[in-house]
């Protein structure tokens, strides 16, 4: 593949350096610690005998997420959802982007009738805070579950695959894969991809912020995406070993 002028000096297909951390919280059943380059997100997946009210009686679980930045997690200091008494749009749309992509690889029939709540938090971020969340928060979620087999609540394959998810874009005419912020606030298309471990396609999240792009360039960037989520799901893979 051509280099193109980026940045962070990347290959065009090249992931920004990821490390996945388990067990990072003393309290959270399950916990993972993301980073993606200079995108920092904590997640932690807490465990409740309770489902929502119209899941009662009906012998399976559930899995929800939330997502929240903390206030410096920018370059200027954000005020805090709660002081301002209401989630904003944009953080309301994407912790259910990372509810419907954890929930699409969870067997709710073999986790009960318990509920599972994944929380992400944006340490620091510099692009990409959903696609880690939703990477981070698989392993939090693998941890979570592994918790209650250790104490005989759940048997079985309640994770049926893995889920992660990355970022991909039409940067300086070439399409390239895991934008950080600066590509992405440059980017002529950015997309979301959520993807399983076998390959299912669980999201695509695609805009053209100038001109329209191509069905090519889908396919580029499509391609790109599974190669990264290859790549993710290989280290989900050493993080829970």
């Amino acid at each position: 593949m051509n280099k193109v002028l980026r940045p962070s000096n990347r290959m065009p297909n090249e992931l920004r350096p990821v490390s996945l951390e388990r067990a990072v919280s003393m309290h959270a059943e399950g916990s993972c610690f993301i980073k993606c380059g200079n995108t920092h997100v904590l997640c932690t997946a807490s465990l409740s005998e309770k489902v929502p009210n119209w899941m009662k009686g009906r012998g399976s679980g559930w899995v929800t997420a939330e997502y929240g930045m903390l206030p410096r997690s920018t370059s200027e200091r954000m005020r805090r959802e709660s002081a301002m008494g209401k989630q904003s749009g944009r953080t309301q749309e994407i912790q259910r982007l990372i509810g419907r992509s954890l929930r699409a690889v969870v067997d709710f029939g073999k986790l009960g009738e318990r509920q599972i709540t994944v929380d992400c938090d944006v340490i620091q971020a510099d692009g990409g805070t959903r696609t880690a969340s939703i990477t981070g928060g698989w392993v939090a979620l693998h941890g979570c579950i592994d918790w209650m087999r250790q104490r005989d609540m759940v048997t079985g394959d309640v994770l049926t695959d893995h889920v992660a998810a990355i970022s991909c874009g039409v940067y300086g005419g070439q399409c390239v894969l895991d934008l950080d912020y600066i590509e992405d606030s440059e980017a002529d298309t950015d997309a979301n991809f959520v993807i399983t471990g076998k390959g299912g396609i669980v999201e695509i999240q695609g805009t053209a912020e100038n001109e329209p792009f191509s069905e090519d360039e889908f396919n580029q960037l499509l391609a790109l995406a599974k190669q990264g989520i290859g790549e993710l799901v290989s280290l989900q893979n050493l993080t829970i070993a």
